[in-house]
């Protein structure tokens, strides 16, 4: 005789536990996808686009480059006769008026050398005293000579020994003038040379490089040895390599500013002075140096700063923009050519169904035109200084409606709206991929103007 078995309480209760953990589980689950259903998927999947609002903003086109600062007015102060460097009554950063002392070399050589050319002149001028004396002797000898030749009480060779004495005088008199003047023109060099063992400032300015060591001795019979820097740093220069496909861009004239690497957010402003004809080849890229000036009030800016430069080819500030990237081709606008989508009916660029998968326009989407002559559908295209022509795709009661814009200044990222949208208009950008109900909107630039990512609504 068989017997049931029947289940411990204890077993019993396990298998009851489990039960309700699944039926639970089963139960969050439904709770929550009813409620992202409710939140999120009531709408169509083919609906679902990102927006971006049209705001105020500022536009730049620039061309960037990489420069250096030095100052506008500078001069390196060196030496001109050899010697040891005695003193050097100046130091870093000091600020100098023109005819301030600033170094002296030791004098000991040049002013033994002085006394020497001034000695050799006194001799000289010595010797200049005995020859004139001599030749008025002789003129007297020669007068004499000459008045009893002409009473016949002299001989005619003392006559004319008494004639070849004043000429020989006078040629010793011309010979030691000419000495005397060589002396005196070696002794005004050696007086200058002297003086300039004292060196003075030959500008006012700053002191922004001493080259120079106190106590070292500097030769200066093949060049110049140079001691110091002086600069004026109220007017710096902004030395700009810009490569040379970005040169033709550029005009003398123009706007530039540019920011340090101490003072990122401090933009200082300039004028493009200049742009140097001879290049620069650095790693086998060729650079021109573009020159604009700079006021420097507050001295912050030194010599050899790293700068980061843009030279504004267009610019516009407090204008409409909106994102480059909602920008399509006037010409080619909605009729682009289809993709296939993944189900096989053919999509347009933007996500939506194309016109020619149903031979007609999707529902709630119509073709508006805006502008005049020079926009797409007729006529010529537009100039720069007069526009751009694009289309966008512009939300309107729930609609996607194409429109046709005029922008004017555009960089990468934003571009200025000069006609067919004003600030508020939301823009479609692109569906998201797999769908979805939600709505995302960016700010143009991705954040370039306000608070950045992406915000849902």
């Amino acid at each position: 005789m068989s017997t049931l078995k029947v289940p411990s309480p204890k077993f019993t209760s396990i298998v009851r536990s489990r039960r309700g953990l699944v039926a639970a589980a089963v139960g969050v689950v439904a709770l929550v996808s009813g409620a992202a259903w409710y939140f999120v998927g009531r709408d169509d999947p083919e609906d679902a686009y990102i927006t971006q609002e049209v705001i105020m903003g500022d536009v730049e086109d620039t061309v960037t480059a990489l420069g250096t600062l030095q100052p506008l007015q500078f001069v390196d102060v060196g030496t001109q006769v050899s010697g040891q460097l005695r003193k050097i009554h100046v130091t870093y950063g000091q600020d100098v008026k023109q005819g301030d002392l600033l170094a002296e070399l030791d004098p000991t050589l040049l002013e033994s050398r002085k006394t020497g050319t001034e000695a050799q002149l006194q001799n000289f001028q010595a010797q200049l005293i005995q020859r004139q004396a001599e030749r008025a002797l002789a003129q007297q000898q020669f007068e004499r000579q000459k008045e009893l030749l002409a009473a016949n009480a002299t001989s005619q060779d003392a006559f004319d020994t008494a004639e070849s004495r004043i000429k020989v005088a006078t040629a010793q008199m011309t010979a030691l003038q000419a000495q005397i003047r060589q002396s005196e023109a070696t002794l005004k060099g050696d007086t200058t040379n002297l003086s300039y063992t004292t060196i003075f400032a030959p500008m006012d300015g700053t002191v922004v490089n001493l080259i120079a060591k106190q106590g070292q001795t500097l030769n200066a019979n093949q060049t110049a040895p140079l001691i110091m820097r002086i600069a004026d740093l109220d007017t710096m220069t902004v030395y700009a390599q810009v490569s040379e496909a970005d040169v033709p861009k550029l005009k003398i004239g123009m706007r530039a500013y540019f920011t340090t690497l101490g003072v990122s957010d401090k933009r200082r402003y300039g004028t493009l002075r200049q742009i140097v004809p001879t290049p620069e080849v650095v790693n086998n890229v060729v650079l021109y140096n573009c020159l604009f000036d700079v006021d420097n009030p507050e001295k912050d800016l030194l010599p050899q700063m790293s700068a980061q430069v843009y030279f504004l080819v267009a610019e516009a500030r407090n204008v409409p923009v909106v994102s480059v990237s909602a920008l399509r081709p006037a010409n080619a606008g909605a009729r682009q050519r289809p993709n296939a989508g993944s189900n096989g009916t053919e999509v347009a660029a933007n996500g939506t169904p194309a016109p020619e998968a149903n031979g007609a326009p999707p529902a709630g989407q119509r073709r508006r035109m805006r502008g005049g002559p020079g926009g797409p559908g007729g006529g010529p295209a537009a100039t720069p200084s007069e526009g751009l022509h694009f289309t966008v795709t512009v939300l309107e009661d729930g609609e996607r409606v194409q429109r046709d814009i005029v922008v004017g200044a555009m960089n990468r990222l934003v571009a200025e709206i000069r006609s067919g949208l004003k600030p508020g208009d939301v823009v479609v950008m692109e569906a998201p991929e797999g769908g979805g109900s939600r709505q995302q909107q960016q700010r143009p630039g991705g954040g370039l103007f306000g608070s950045g990512g992406v915000r849902f609504r």
